[in-house]
């Protein structure tokens, strides 16, 4: 996407302070709900297809606050296709149950039956991938009497708020993120997509391709180690960081309502599904966007 403006502001100018209040277009708000990640969007209607105003204001408030949240969404599961489409091309998810003659279509479900939910560790969605995606769209459609939120962090802030002797190491880490140490619990093997459970090497921090910011890129629930390390060392520093990047001031929480969704930025954020709510049932569905190979490149003023 090109950089535009929005009320005379540079889109650029947005995205890199992090700063913005409240967006608007002809009739779209965006109203942000942490200082530092997440926003609700009113004046949306994602059962039809995106005006250009519409998506360029989405993909510049995605950038800005990195999750979208949005209610009153009653997407058909084609609707649901068609919004993530607007994005890139859908992903298939590597291990997961998929809805029927949807493969794009990941099934998110909690009952009294269960053993575990999915995203109950703080994580950054199939990070395990050579090419995670790039972002994750849920609708929740049942949802409990109480609890089920989610939520969400900003990996920029985490990043950021480590001391420039633990950034400089960092940035010279390769994580290995395993997909079986993960997956093989919860759904088997029944249902792989390539025949395996995946496994990547990804830069400790990553640069993101649209914003040019850094971010940690390391997670609970596919993260093994560090390449570079001895696995003591590593298994310290990654105790660490999962602990840092849980540090609340990074983050907001989500209260899902009925066809509420969530659109987020798995290149700069992670979350955590709160699995408070046993026996209850929350359901829902999840459109996952391709991404690309991560990466990291200094930014200038890191003199790295």
């Amino acid at each position: 996407m090109k950089a535009g403006t929005l009320d005379n502001v540079e889109v650029d100018t947005l995205w890199n302070s992090g700063k913005a209040t409240v967006l608007m277009s002809e009739q779209i708000q965006v109203k942000p709900v942490s200082p530092v990640v997440g926003a609700e969007v009113f004046g949306v209607d994602l059962t039809v297809p995106l005006t250009a105003e519409a998506f360029e204001a989405l993909q510049s408030a995605l950038m800005t606050h990195l999750v979208l949240f949005f209610r009153d969404q009653d997407l058909s599961f084609e609707q649901h296709k068609q919004f993530g489409r607007f994005f890139g091309k859908l992903h298939v998810h590597p291990a997961a149950p998929k809805a029927a003659d949807h493969p794009e279509i990941f099934v998110v479900h909690a009952d009294e039956t269960v053993q575990f939910v999915a995203g109950e560790t703080w994580h950054s969605d199939v990070s395990c991938d050579v090419e995670p995606p790039m972002g994750s769209i849920l609708r929740v459609e049942k949802v409990p009497t109480t609890g089920g939120d989610t939520l969400f962090a900003s990996m920029y802030a985490a990043y950021e708020a480590l001391s420039d002797a633990m950034q400089r190491l960092l940035v010279e880490l390769t994580a290995v993120h395993e997909g079986r140490q993960y997956y093989v619990g919860r759904y088997g093997g029944d249902h792989l997509r390539d025949g395996d459970y995946p496994s990547a090497e990804h830069p400790a921090v990553r640069t993101h391709p649209v914003t040019g910011r850094n971010a940690l890129y390391v997670n609970e629930g596919f993260t093994t180690g560090f390449k570079e390390l001895k696995k003591t060392e590593s298994d310290a520093l990654l105790s660490f960081l999962r602990q840092h990047c849980a540090s609340p001031e990074f983050q907001c929480r989500f209260r899902w309502q009925r066809n509420s969704v969530a659109f987020w930025d798995n290149r700069c954020t992670q979350h955590q599904a709160i699995w408070d709510y046993f026996p209850e049932v929350r359901h829902g569905y999840r459109v996952t966007v391709q991404g690309d190979q991560p990466y990291y490149r200094p930014s200038p003023a890191s003199g790295a």
